[in-house]
C-alpha cells in the first residue's frame, strides 16, 4: 500500500513539474508577443492594462472605473 502511495505521489509531483515547465514556456511566449507589439509601436504597459480590464466582468469594470474616477476627482487628477 505504501509503495503505491509513494508511486502516486511521485507521479503527481512529476505532473506538477511538467505543468510548471509548460507554464514557463507560455509565459515566455506571452513576453515575446509584448516585445513584438512594442517593436511595432504599441505600449506593452497599456496593453497589459487592457488585458486585465478585459478579464473583468462588465459590472466589475464599471464599478472599478467609477471608484477610480471618484479617487481621481478627490485628488484633483484629470
Amino acid at each position: 500500500m505504501a509503495e503505491s502511495a509513494d508511486d502516486r505521489l511521485r507521479l503527481l509531483i512529476e505532473r506538477i513539474e511538467r505543468l510548471e515547465e509548460e507554464k514557463k514556456g507560455i509565459g515566455d511566449d506571452i513576453k515575446d508577443v509584448y516585445l513584438e507589439a512594442k517593436s511595432t509601436g504599441y505600449d506593452p504597459k497599456i496593453m497589459r492594462q487592457i488585458v486585465r480590464l478585459r478579464k473583468l466582468k462588465p459590472d466589475d469594470r464599471r464599478e472599478m472605473e467609477a471608484i477610480l474616477d471618484t479617487y481621481k476627482n478627490a485628488l484633483g487628477i484629470e
